[in-house]
């Protein structure tokens, strides 16, 4: 329960648009946090989740409004913990929560002047109910997709009196307008929340900031995205960076003007001038090199290498002052090689033979530097890593002097085959066993395509009791020819 908790809640930050889309990702925050090291969840534990999640969104607003998602979310815990005292099981307390919680939706009207005019609901509110239905559904063992029937309708336009309150109510920014709605995630070292809400605070209206020591949230309405965009850079690595002008929405909303073309999203290559093109094989490792940064991710790895004309195409279609190009296999060196010679803008090949080398090159992005020296930095860190990686045979044969048979697990220490077994569990221990371990404090387990999550979490409680001394985290990577890629650091 713990770890699909905190995957929720990591994936709504990720993802989060907007105040409510922000406030939610508090909310799954929060219900994380109290579900830490439960492996299941009984009706106390829920009571307890649900609430600490409404005062987590609380507590990440400056100035609660009720009638908003946040009333919802209230509503939600009370509901939770009403249903505990009536002893009834976890399906029929989720059911009360959900009861409440719609319930608390239907009166937002009547505690904001702003949706009572418009004669709708709050949105916010509303997407929280829906995600709770969807939980009771599931616990019913109820089918979860949506009919036609049940999809929201399309919001009302504009009426006079909405108009009027308009009006009356004018926007807070100055010269009477509404400005740019900012929205991006930093990813650093050490960053302090609250002095990083403090700030934002002071450039403009509607701040939200969460997140943690390495990933922030940051959501603000300013006149200029500028100086919101200058700080969050000089924190650490943007990404997922949104500005989109609100006063252009509001007229084409009101209906001042024909609506006008959606407002062009600022990429973090404009941003930043860096971009970075990772290539990699398999879902999961792709996502991986997207979240912590990377531009774009070109398909590709061992047997499936990429032509030059494909690397050079990524290159070529980002907005950036210059290039990161990440080969993460020495067979795709050469091609890469040859992009910095054919590219119409500088490019920069950081030598990483595995993704896991990649990985560790992209902790050492810095997007307050230029690509050449951020090169220099990430070709420096892919030697800090041992790459282990498990597959299987295809022959027999002895390589190394290890006697190796067809369908053998064969385990490859930094591209050297060092093991051979008939167990992924065996080779992987034999393997590290075999390394000093002293040094290293990070395992990144990212298991391949034809792996299951349960045999792989298996694979990992077996590891982390041999080496209690080392963190491991397990990713799906979704790659076809390794079982297994091991990132030890």
């Amino acid at each position: 329960a713990a770890h699909i908790a905190e995957r929720f809640a990591r994936g709504a930050m990720m993802g989060a648009r907007g105040n409510s889309g922000v406030i939610l990702s508090q909310i799954l925050r929060g219900f994380a946090q109290a579900a830490q090291g439960k492996e299941t969840i009984a009706p106390e534990e829920l009571a307890r989740g649900l609430r600490n999640a409404a005062e987590s969104a609380y507590r990440a607003v400056m100035k609660p409004v009720e009638g908003t998602i946040l009333t919802v979310a209230r509503a939600m815990a009370e509901g939770a913990e009403q249903a505990l005292h009536e002893h009834t099981d976890i399906a029929q307390q989720l059911q009360r929560a959900t009861e409440t919680a719609r319930a608390a939706l239907l009166r937002t009207p009547e505690m904001l002047p702003i949706l009572k005019e418009a004669g709708v609901v709050d949105s916010g509110g509303q997407g929280l109910v829906t995600i709770l239905e969807g939980m009771v559904r599931r616990l019913r063992g109820e089918s979860t997709e949506m009919d036609a029937s049940t999809e929201p309708a399309p919001g009302p336009a504009l009426s006079p009196e909405w108009q009027a309150h308009e009006e009356a109510h004018p926007p807070t920014l100055a010269d009477g307008r509404y400005g740019y709605d900012i929205q991006y995630l930093v990813h650093g070292q050490d960053l302090d929340v609250n002095a990083i809400r403090a700030h934002i605070s002071a450039l403009g209206e509607c701040p939200l900031v969460i997140g943690d020591s390495t990933m922030v949230k940051v959501h603000v309405h300013a006149l200029s995205p500028g100086p919101a965009l200058d700080y969050g850079a000089s924190l650490g690595m943007l990404d997922d960076v949104v500005v989109e002008n609100l006063d252009l929405q509001f007229a084409a909303f009101a209906g001042q003007e024909a609506p006008a073309p959606e407002p062009p999203t600022l990429t973090t290559e404009q941003v930043t001038g860096v971009g970075i093109v990772a290539v990699a094989a398999g879902e999961g490792l792709a996502q991986h090199f997207l979240d912590l940064g990377a531009s774009t991710v070109v398909t590709g790895g061992q047997s499936m290498n990429p032509s030059t004309e494909e690397l050079l195409q990524a290159v070529q279609a980002l907005d950036a002052e210059g290039v990161i190009l990440l080969p993460n296999n020495k067979n795709v060196l050469l091609a890469a090689q040859q992009v910095v010679e054919l590219a119409d803008k500088p490019v920069y090949v950081v030598p990483s033979r595995s993704a896991a080398q990649g990985f560790a090159a992209m902790m050492a992005l810095d997007f307050n530097r230029p690509a050449e020296v951020n090169a220099q930095l990430m070709s420096e860190a892919i030697h800090h890593v041992v790459t282990v990686e498990l597959t299987r045979a295809v022959r027999t044969t002895n390589l190394n002097g290890i006697d190796i048979h067809e369908g053998d697990v064969i385990g490859l220490l930094d591209g050297q085959l060092v093991a051979a077994g008939q167990t992924d569990q065996d080779v992987i221990c034999r393997i590290l066993d075999g390394i000093d371990l002293e040094e290293y404090e990070f395992v990144g387990v990212y298991y391949g395509g034809d792996v299951t999550e349960e045999e792989a979490a298996a694979l990992v409680a077996v590891l982390e009791e041999r080496h209690p001394d080392l963190e491991f985290e397990l990713h799906p990577g979704g790659q076809p020819a390794y079982t297994y890629i091991f990132s030890i650091e």
